[in-house]
């Protein structure tokens, strides 16, 4: 049913001195589906960012009065626009989102192509190449993440756009001129690049985006060729390939020269050839996707030490791959997460707890013995027990003695085995009040 923003409800939103009239009367401008010409009109007057998002038209006058605001303008619901309305809009001096614009007359896009701000076009799902030229002389940021293919031609257009650029729904960059244009104008982006639509990745593209200087996501690429893996080792910074399930040692090989924080959670497996290879890596490492891993591939992961290293998928592990992945940890840098693991055997937490780095979390663990609590009284560092269920008397007692920082459930959530079944809350004071360290409770800040 449609609500109508009339001027009496416009008026009691400015005359609000704290701008709240809809906390005040439980109504939000953003539930009115249309707005009254006086009302646009009394609200072109606010001062500050104006969201009007359940708007799904907007009259030319309307559209002339919102144009006078020079703070954001939020029209996201707009399925339709007049060339009228496109031409005044485009006068607006700020940002303006109209993301759920499907399609544009060429009129209109004309008029848009030269708004001078933030321009939100996220719901077009194609671009001419006649747009695209337009585009390229736009002054501001500009998103188009519903695009998922652009011509050679508009690409190489928005190659031109001077502003920062995003194509999060692109599923493709070639080694096309436009595209590989188009990739070297992405890359000189400050910040984060994220191109997480890319499915598929040429090689020039590749080498292109490699220059970009910060973290840059392509985490829906299926496949990686070698060479594009050689260009991609090259980058600096933060490099997501979580949707990759397999790589080649060759291509492992090249990747382990990135510099930065590298996600390879997509792979289910790692050979002892690709494990030596990452432990050649300079940053954090996931791999989360891992559900198995050799002795062998844990034996050269040792030699990655002050990293942090996620391997949240193992649902178990032995004591000979846990005294490896402890070697990781030293002098109280990197961290180990092992969160898969439900179940540890004495054995398995007796090695776990010679790991040395900053932060060792365990935080899907639902039970320790008395031995496995005794010997994580002598680990030294954070160490999360998140998930911990079920702790004796003497498990307390043990983990007490705990050297740093011990995260563990809210007081409550975890029962004393044996005859005593009293909640942990019964007991806080000797719980909370440990020699050693600290502890906190999952959910509670750290004073």
């Amino acid at each position: 049913m449609s609500k109508i923003l009339t001027l009496e409800i416009a008026q009691k939103f400015l005359n609000d001195p704290d701008q709240f009239y809809c906390a005040r009367y439980g109504v939000s401008l953003e539930d009115f589906t249309s707005i009254d010409d006086a009302a646009a009109q009394a609200l072109a007057q606010h001062w500050g960012d104006l969201r009007l998002t359940g708007l799904t038209s907007l009259s030319d006058v309307a559209a002339q009065a919102l144009a006078q605001l020079e703070e954001r303008l939020n029209l996201s619901g707009l399925t339709s626009l007049s060339d009228a309305a496109a031409q005044a809009l485009a006068q607006h001096k700020g940002d303006l989102s109209l993301s759920s614009l499907t399609s544009l007359s060429e009129a209109a896009e004309q008029a848009l192509a030269k708004h001078k701000g933030d321009l939100r076009l996220t719901g077009l799902t194609s671009l001419s190449d006649a747009f695209a030229q337009a585009l390229a002389k736009h002054k501001g940021r500009l998103w188009l993440n519903g695009l998922t293919s652009l011509s050679d031609a508009a690409a190489q257009a928005l190659a031109k756009h001077k502003g920062e650029l995003s194509l999060e729904g692109l599923t493709s960059l070639s080694d096309s001129p436009g595209h590989a244009a188009l990739a070297r104008n992405l890359a000189q982006h400050e910040g984060s690049l994220e191109l997480r639509g890319l499915t598929s990745l040429s090689d020039a593209a590749a080498q292109a985006l490699a220059q970009h200087k910060g973290d840059l996501s392509l985490s829906s690429l299926t496949s990686l060729s070698e060479a594009a893996a050689q260009a991609l080792g090259k980058h600096e910074g933060d490099l997501d390939l979580s949707g990759l399930t397999s790589l080649s040692d060759a291509a492992v090989q090249a990747l382990s020269k990135h510099k930065g924080e590298l996600n390879l959670s997509g792979l289910t497996s790692l050979s002892e050839a690709a494990a030596q290879a990452l432990a050649k890596h300079k940053g954090d490492l996931r791999l989360t996707g891992l559900t198995s891993l050799s002795d062998a591939a844990a034996q050269a992961l040792s030699r990655l030490t002050e990293r942090t290293i996620y391997l949240c998928g193992l649902t178990e592990v032995s004591a000979l791959q846990a005294a490896s992945l402890a070697k990781t940890g030293r002098d109280g840098e990197g961290g180990l997460f092992l969160d898969g693991l439900t179940l540890l055997k004495d054995e398995v937490a007796f090695e776990l707890a010679k790991y040395r780095g900053n932060y060792l979390s365990l935080a899907n663990v639902k039970k320790l013995s008395d031995a496995a609590a005794e010997s994580f009284a002598n680990h030294e560092g954070e160490l999360g027990l998140d998930g911990l269920e079920s702790l004796s008397p003497c498990g307390i007692e043990h983990l007490a003695n705990h050297q740093g920082t011990l995260a563990c459930p809210r007081p409550g959530a975890i029962y004393l085995s044996g005859s005593i079944g009293e909640k942990v809350d019964e007991k806080r004071d000797e719980i909370g009040n440990f020699s050693g360290g600290r502890m906190f409770f999952d959910g509670e800040d750290e004073d």
